[in-house]
């Protein structure tokens, strides 16, 4: 496993899955069977987990963070004309202090937050008060061939109007959007044929889903002294989210049961250019249909000082380039139509290892009931948590 996490922090190995090793086949491979029971393990121990896959290239994330960086360098005024507030934010450009952090109102999240160590909790979020990053949403779905019941979650797509990112934007986005679709695609396979169920249990049930393209943008100029809170503690609503590496460190994750905020660094690609690695988490819509077997992911984006030394390099090194940490991420959505709720066997399962957890001393809190609903419904309710749907 490789070293993820900086010195600076508390340290741990999240494990390394390689999706080529699925995609060299044949599923009744020992190899490939193997790997694919080491996927679905790390996605249960950890909720996160760190994936190569050699058909990604970074030159293509450094092309998408230039991009963005561009985009995001503009004045407020040209940015707000990509604002869609009507339909909740879901394409388009959301302005800074926009978004709230759910866990600054949500009492089983408080609690988690609560059980922790107090050196190990995230950065106080009590004050509700709005992200200071931007974000944009580019969708990457198939359209559906019948008519959804979610029409604001499956917009088209917003294009920014300035000429020079115009010209740019589509191909860009289009190129990076659907390797990380591919590569989180890949991972959603290989987890479920580890947890024993058809490889395409998971990609059938979000074929047509409104995967997002989903950038986030902190203007290190505004928001660059220690210890400020980019993106407050939360986890994410979606079903996988997969990350490219960002010029800028600042993101914690707690990864299941070791009650640790974990600075998280992506490795750089293999010497040998083949490829690149990608950080994968575990979203809402994960934990609800296996009935928590897999729990969401709680992160947090801050300023530390890995974050003030890497803005120090990149003033002295690119002076004319706007100074703005930019994510790479990607969120993979089910379908909007999609009946969720827990598949019985994977229910049992937590049912079973969230008994065995508590019997050792290893308590998770809240036992979390998750009721039928469309996943339409599931993602509405989380936007109005977080501020974006009235």
């Amino acid at each position: 496993m490789a070293e993820l996490i900086s010195t600076e922090e508390p340290s741990m190995d999240l494990p390394v899955i390689d999706l080529d090793v699925y995609r060299a086949g044949p599923i009744d491979n020992a190899a490939v069977r193997e790997e694919c029971a080491r996927a679905s393990k790390a996605l249960i121990a950890y909720g996160a987990l760190v994936l190569h896959d050699s058909r990604v290239s970074e030159a293509d994330n450094e092309t998408f963070l230039d991009l963005l960086e561009d985009y995001f360098g503009q004045p407020t005024d040209a940015l707000r004309r990509d604002e869609r507030p009507e339909l909740g934010y879901q394409v388009g450009v959301t302005l800074e202090n926009t978004e709230k952090p759910k866990c600054a109102v949500d009492e089983p999240c408080l609690r988690i937050i609560e059980r922790l160590a107090p050196e190990e909790r995230p950065l106080d979020i009590s004050a509700h008060s709005p992200d200071p990053k931007c974000r944009f949403f580019w969708r990457m779905g198939e359209p559906a061939p019948y008519a959804t019941r979610f029409p604001a979650l499956n917009a088209e797509n917003v294009v920014p109007e300035a000429p020079e990112i115009r010209r740019r934007w589509a191909p860009v986005m289009e190129t990076w959007g659907k390797s990380m679709k591919s590569a989180v695609a890949g991972l959603a396979e290989m987890a479920a044929v580890g947890m024993g169920l058809p490889a395409e249990t998971f990609t059938d049930a979000g074929r047509y889903g409104p995967h997002l393209l989903a950038p986030t943008a902190s203007d290190l100029e505004k928001y660059g002294a220690k210890d400020t809170i980019l993106a407050g503690f939360h986890t994410d609503l979606n079903f996988l989210t997969i990350h490219g590496r960002s010029r800028y460190p600042g993101l914690h994750i707690w990864a299941r049961n070791t009650g640790r905020r974990i600075a998280v660094k992506i490795p750089p690609p293999p010497a040998s250019g083949d490829g690149s690695y990608l950080l994968v988490q575990a979203g809402k819509q994960f934990e609800h249909l296996t009935g928590g077997l897999v729990k969401a992911g709680y992160h947090e984006v801050v300023v530390s000082d890995a974050t003030i030394t890497a803005a120090a390099a990149r003033r002295r090194d690119a002076p004319r380039r706007p100074l703005v940490r930019i994510s790479s991420t990607f969120f993979w959505h089910l379908s909007s139509d999609y009946d969720l709720a827990p598949i019985p066997e994977l229910a049992a399962r937590a049912r079973d290892l969230r008994a065995a957890r508590s019997g050792v001393g290893r308590d998770e809190g809240d036992d979390f009931e998750y009721p039928p609903m469309k996943v339409g419904e599931q993602v509405q309710s989380e936007l109005k948590h977080i501020a974006l749907l009235a």
